[in-house]
């Protein structure tokens, strides 16, 4: 049991109830709703194209400029929204997420999901619902959610050895957004060339489906869409989260410094993926694969950050509850809106950059290739050896599929992060004045200008 924390059942009911106080509190008076704009594109989107003969790129939510920016063939997965009303799409979005969610959870916990019970998923629900990227990502009715489940459900076929039908969950994300496509790169780090080969096949043969259902639509999108980033949303928004986001705000407009620090991140990427994947340590390296992506893409909104979850895991396994409660909780805050208006100065340039920081920060120092404080000791487990790493298909345990030991240590850095973030989330974020004064906005996609962030998604 985690000092400081309850023993009896009373003492965790009251616990949960002062937490899912706080969250309330927070929700009701922080304006971070984004009234499902996200979601009204895609069914605006679909609703125009299947039943009144538009265009899936030149439709625009009435009142606003913000169109679909994804590439065509998610607009096919998302065809079923036709035979759906607006409210239904709602419901049917909230259960998809919802379901996504429930299914990275149990993929990053493993095992020990079992142990927890009750109080321990409770605890966890509340402080999920603290998470700035999670709360954007169900209240815009976004699908990044989806994706990475997509990306984690391949990590564990890899993992257990069921290299059959690894890489289509990748190739899938890839089709649909073009950001999961650098998970592709990390099978090919690893050497996983069938998997790589299956992933590209996979987003190359949905891409051609798109082609095939509307040739028009992807002429236009590969040809012109995808190169516009003036369609995507103003760079140098606080809520991009980039590179490109960091360098806009500074006032930087070379493509070639942002081309340079791409390739830098990049750099750092492969290394630090090649040494996790050696070790096989998997989790690790599809964490850093996600960090990477954040950094590199041209933009990067508040809610494409779930993408840092799995790297939560890592730091939690790897014996690090306290710092990764401490940054989970900074992720809670919608610290970087405080820069809304000025991210001028000193101030400015570390405060709007605070989340791009941390995504850097991880990417750099998350322990990758460390097995848990647990392993390392030469606690009881179910397992005590491990087979050697061969260079050309490295042995594949990742935190969500290790054996688990036998002792509490696992349970007990679980409980600390998830009371660690708790207590700061809970306490900061219920008093972060964010968007809190501010009249509702023109922009539909938020009912604070100052805690909105643009919907569209970025090209790639």
């Amino acid at each position: 049991m985690t000092p400081g924390l309850p023993r009896s059942d009373r003492g965790r009911l009251l616990l949960l109830l002062a937490l899912a106080t706080v969250v309330t509190v927070f929700t009701a008076t922080v304006p971070l709703l984004r009234d499902w704009f996200d979601l009204r594109v895609y069914y605006g989107t679909i609703d125009s194209w299947v039943h009144h003969g538009g265009r899936i790129y030149d439709y625009r939510v009435p009142g606003t400029v913000y169109g679909f920016t994804y590439p065509p063939f998610a607009a096919v997965v998302m065809l079923p929204m036709a035979l759906l009303d607006l409210r239904t799409a709602i419901a049917a979005a909230l259960l998809l997420n919802a379901a996504a969610l429930a299914l990275i959870l149990r993929l990053l916990a493993g095992p020990a999901w079992r142990r927890h019970g009750w109080y321990g998923w409770a605890l966890t629900a509340c402080v999920l619902a603290l998470f700035e990227p999670l709360r954007d990502t169900f209240s815009f009715g976004q699908v990044n959610l989806l994706l990475l489940a997509l990306v984690l459900t391949d990590a564990a076929l890899l993992a257990t050895g069921r290299t059959r039908w690894a890489g289509i969950g990748i190739g899938l994300a890839a089709a649909i957004k073009l950001t999961p496509a650098l998970f592709i790169g990390l099978l090919l780090v690893a050497r996983r060339w069938c998997a790589a080969a299956v992933a590209t096949a996979v987003a190359l043969g949905a891409t051609a489906l798109a082609a095939w259902v509307d040739p028009g639509a992807s002429r236009f999108y590969w040809t012109e869409a995808l190169w516009d980033t003036n369609r995507v949303g103003r760079l140098g928004y606080v809520s991009n989260q980039s590179v490109q986001g960091i360098l806009a705000r500074l006032g930087e407009a070379d493509r070639a410094v942002w081309a340079a620090a791409v390739l830098l991140v990049l750099g750092v990427w492969v290394l630090r993926a090649h040494r996790a994947v050696a070790a096989g340590d998997w989790t690790a390296a599809f964490a850093l694969t996600g960090l990477a992506a954040c950094l590199v893409s041209p933009v990067t909104w508040v809610h494409h950050l779930v993408w840092l979850l799995p790297s939560f895991a890592v730091l939690i396994r790897t014996g690090h509850a306290r710092i990764a409660g401490a940054l989970y909780a900074a992720l809670c805050t919608s610290v970087v809106w405080l820069w809304f208006d000025d991210a001028s100065g000193v101030d400015g340039f570390l405060g709007s950059n605070t989340y791009a920081w941390i995504t850097l920060g991880l990417l750099l120092w998350l322990p990758a290739g460390q097995r848990s404080p647990e392993r390392r000791t030469g606690s009881r487990s179910t397992s005590t050896t491990a087979a050697a790493p061969s260079p050309a298909a490295p042995a594949i345990s990742p935190a969500f599929l290790q054996p688990e030991p036998a002792s509490s240590g696992t349970a007990a850095a679980t409980a600390g992060v998830v009371a660690a973030a708790g207590r700061a989330a809970g306490f900061d974020a219920s008093s972060e004045p964010t968007g809190s004064t501010r009249l509702p906005a023109s922009k539909p996609q938020s009912s604070s200008e100052r805690a909105s962030s643009y919907t569209a998604e970025p090209p790639s």
